[in-house]
């Protein structure tokens, strides 16, 4: 089945222009000028993946996705003005897995959204189905797309649990930035050293509203990342 994207934009003439090019590229697109009422409509019917603008009137892309990540951790990118780094990495940190800006290329979006559906699909896993990596008191669910810790589930997003399986596969094993990167994005997309860092602290965000003692993941300044069995 093809996926289905929804695309949320106020600019009616780039939401006609994308939605013909992602269609043309068999997806199903659900087009939004309205950001409020397209969150009434992804919350009632889901779609594979949302592809939302942020400078919007009456609610602005990251009020949406705030709105989105209270119920659904349902891919996200920003497609964007705002081009500051600050910017793209605030974005990230709230929970969007990828973030282009505009002017851009349709076939850098149309690459990276195949990329994180590629990365969101359970079958598309080397290790094949039924995965379930237990590390004490985390359990990964790769089939389910679950995280627990402690017997209490996350809401992670496709970026943030593929990093954090990257970590927990080898506790105790130094990951570096480069190897986050090709672990969450794929070796044919280039992200900065700062959207790892972002994604990290997020993911231990959501783990200390869980237990607040929680100091698995270890930074090591200059070198990468430690998942540490407790």
């Amino acid at each position: 089945m093809p996926a289905t994207i929804a695309l949320v934009d106020d600019d009616q003439h780039l939401l006609t222009s994308v939605t013909m090019a992602l269609e043309a590229e068999g997806f199903v697109v659900r087009p939004h000028s309205d950001p409020v009422k397209a969150l009434q409509d992804l919350l009632s019917k889901p779609v594979d993946l949302a592809v939302l603008d942020i400078k919007m009137p009456q609610m602005d892309g990251l009020e949406l996705l705030a709105r989105l990540r209270e119920h659904s951790s349902l891919p996200v990118v920003f497609l964007t003005s705002k081009d500051a780094e600050d910017d793209q990495l605030y974005g990230l940190s709230q929970g969007a897995d990828d973030y282009i800006t505009k002017p851009f290329s349709v076939r850098l979006l149309v690459g990276r959204i195949r990329a994180i559906l590629r990365r969101a699909d359970p079958a598309s896993s080397a290790e094949g189905s039924h995965a379930l990596m237990v590390r004490g008191a985390l359990v990964l669910d790769e089939d389910r797309h679950l995280c627990t810790w402690q017997g209490k589930a996350l809401a992670l997003t496709v970026t943030e649990f593929l990093l954090l399986k990257a970590l927990a596969q080898r506790p105790g094993h130094v990951k570096s930035r480069n190897q986050l990167m090709d672990a969450a994005y794929g070796d044919q997309i280039y992200v900065e050293d700062r959207t790892i860092d972002s994604h990290v602290k997020r993911i231990r965000k959501k783990f200390r509203v869980i237990d607040p003692a929680f100091s698995q993941i270890e930074t090591l300044y200059g070198v990468g990342y430690r998942y540490n069995a407790p």
